[in-house]
């Protein structure tokens, strides 16, 4: 899979810090003049300056991460990429009052793990971490089930403003895989950490994790 194919969105480059680290010139002692006739003493050179240039900061805001599965109750869905927020928004939703009504502990935030996508829209599970036995048999409602979320090595990635913008973090993504020969598996979670009121929210904080071959 080609990760160009998999995230789309409009063209856009992740941009890295530059840290310049300065040293100051070490201070020259002027020697002291000979005895006897007055003569100039050969001034040295001073030593070369610390190289200086420019070295990369690390991105805080990309992490390699180890994911431990953990049990959440789950719900299917579809949508158009221009429904997709609301769409994701409707199954949380219904997910929260499902573990309300079955009386299980939300442990979490919740998840949208995207299991398909082509230029129409998405497929995708919605996913809420809950305190239940993973062979529990809780009475969850019509379309929703106890399952495990996604584990194994993953880029997390951190998307922070609406929701309209996120696909400038996706290509940004693609763009950091491209450069570093990553190759991402046909899955990817987003972690909602905040609570938008809609998908212009500039206070939305989103983590992207990406999961890796």
């Amino acid at each position: 899979m080609q990760n160009g194919k998999f995230f789309t969105g409009h063209t856009a480059r992740l941009v890295l810090l530059l840290a310049t680290i300065a040293a100051p010139l070490p201070s020259l002692a002027q020697p002291a003049p000979a005895e006897g006739p007055k003569t100039e003493a050969p001034k040295e050179a001073p030593p070369a300056a610390p190289d200086t240039s420019a070295a990369p900061a690390e991105d805080s805001s990309i992490q390699t991460v180890e994911v431990a599965a953990g049990v959440v109750i789950q719900t299917n869905g579809a949508a158009s990429w221009e429904e997709g927020y609301g769409k994701i928004g409707e199954a949380l939703a219904k997910l929260r009052a499902s573990a309300e009504k079955a009386g299980l502990k939300v442990t979490g935030r919740p998840l949208a793990v995207f299991t398909d996508t082509d230029d129409a829209g998405f497929k995708f599970n919605a996913m809420l971490p809950v305190e239940a036995a993973a062979d529990a048999k809780p009475n969850l409602g019509p379309d929703v089930s106890l399952a495990q979320s996604p584990s194994g090595k993953a880029i997390r990635f951190q998307h922070r403003g609406a929701y309209d913008d996120i696909d400038t973090t996706y290509d940004a993504i693609t763009a950091y895989l491209d450069e570093k020969g990553l190759e991402a598996r046909n899955l990817f979670v987003e972690e909602y950490l905040t609570d938008a009121k809609d998908s212009s929210d500039m206070a939305l904080q989103v983590d992207i994790f990406v999961f890796l071959k």
